[in-house]
C-alpha cells in the first residue's frame, strides 16, 4: 500500500494542474522529446516573454486533474508531455509553433482555448493569427483611412459652401 506522504503528494500536484488549468485561457499538449537543455531553456524563456510558461507532469497526475476539469483528452495523453500555460489565449500557441518551426523535435498535440478542445489543425490555424499587437495595428489603419477619407471629403464640402 502506497505511503499516505505519497499520496498527499500526488494529490497536491493534481490540485496545482487544475488549477492551472482554471486560470490559464489556453493550454497546449505537445511532444518535447529530442530537444537538449540548451532549446528546453530557450523555449521557457520564449514562452516567459509572452507570459506564458510550461511544465511536465506525469500523464496520469494530468488526466486526473482534467477528469476533474470534466475535460476528456485521455486518447492523446500516451508518452512524454509537457503542458504549456498561457493567460492570453493565442500567445502560446504562436510561440509554441513557431518554435516547431525551427526545432522538429516539438510537436504540438492537442489543447484546450477558452474551454473548447483544439486539435491539432485547430493549434496550426489558431497559431497562423496575428498576434494582439499586430491586430491593433491593422485596425488602427483601417481606421485612420476612414478618418483621412472622412477629413477630405469634409474639406471638399467646405471649399463647396465657401464658393
Amino acid at each position: 500500500m502506497a505511503n499516505q506522504k505519497i499520496i498527499e503528494g500526488k494529490a497536491n500536484v493534481v490540485d496545482e494542474i487544475a488549477d492551472k488549468m482554471k486560470n490559464a485561457a489556453t493550454y497546449v499538449f505537445f511532444e518535447y522529446r529530442g530537444l537538449t537543455v540548451t532549446e528546453t531553456n530557450e523555449l521557457r524563456r520564449k514562452l516567459r516573454d509572452s507570459d506564458s510558461e510550461f511544465k511536465i507532469y506525469k500523464n496520469t497526475l494530468s488526466k486526473r486533474a482534467l477528469n476533474s476539469l470534466n475535460i476528456n483528452i485521455d486518447d492523446e495523453l500516451n508518452g512524454p508531455k509537457a503542458i504549456a500555460f498561457g493567460k492570453d489565449a493565442v500567445a502560446p500557441i504562436k510561440v509554441l509553433s513557431d518554435f516547431a518551426k525551427e526545432h522538429k523535435a516539438l510537436e504540438l498535440k492537442i489543447g484546450v482555448v477558452d474551454g473548447e478542445i483544439a486539435n491539432q489543425a485547430m493549434l496550426q490555424e489558431l497559431a497562423s493569427i496575428p498576434s494582439r499587437e499586430g491586430l491593433l495595428t491593422m485596425l488602427a489603419g483601417g481606421l485612420m483611412g476612414v478618418v483621412k477619407d472622412l477629413s477630405i471629403c469634409l474639406d471638399l464640402y467646405s471649399q463647396d459652401l465657401e464658393k
